[in-house]
């Protein structure tokens, strides 16, 4: 019972560093899969860009295609959309973490 819980929360937490490291600049699926371990998420591809799609689609984020050396490489960044959710879940995560610590 415990998993499905912790599940739901840490992709609510991924979701949120996306959208933290989309306001600073844009990213690329690869880099976020790093990022992600640097915290101790091991998020594979697999599980990220249905991540990604879906926050694009909700309007979340934006997509910007690159080539590089004749790859096209997607860059995800932060909408105004985005951005308040991004506020709204800073002020939870304040409001919470000084309430259980």
């Amino acid at each position: 019972m415990q998993e499905p819980i912790l599940r739901k929360l840490f992709l609510g937490f991924i979701q949120i560093h996306i959208l933290h490291h989309a306001k600073k600049e844009p990213f690329y699926g690869s880099w976020m899969i790093d990022e992600l371990k640097e915290h101790g998420y091991d998020i594979s591809a697999g599980t990220l860009y249905p991540i990604l799609h879906g926050m694009e689609k909700n309007g979340v984020l934006t997509v910007n295609e690159v080539s590089i050396n004749g790859k096209i490489r997607k860059y995800y960044s932060i909408t105004p959309s985005g951005d308040l959710v991004l506020e709204q879940a800073k002020l939870k995560i304040a409001e919470l973490t000084k309430e259980i610590v």
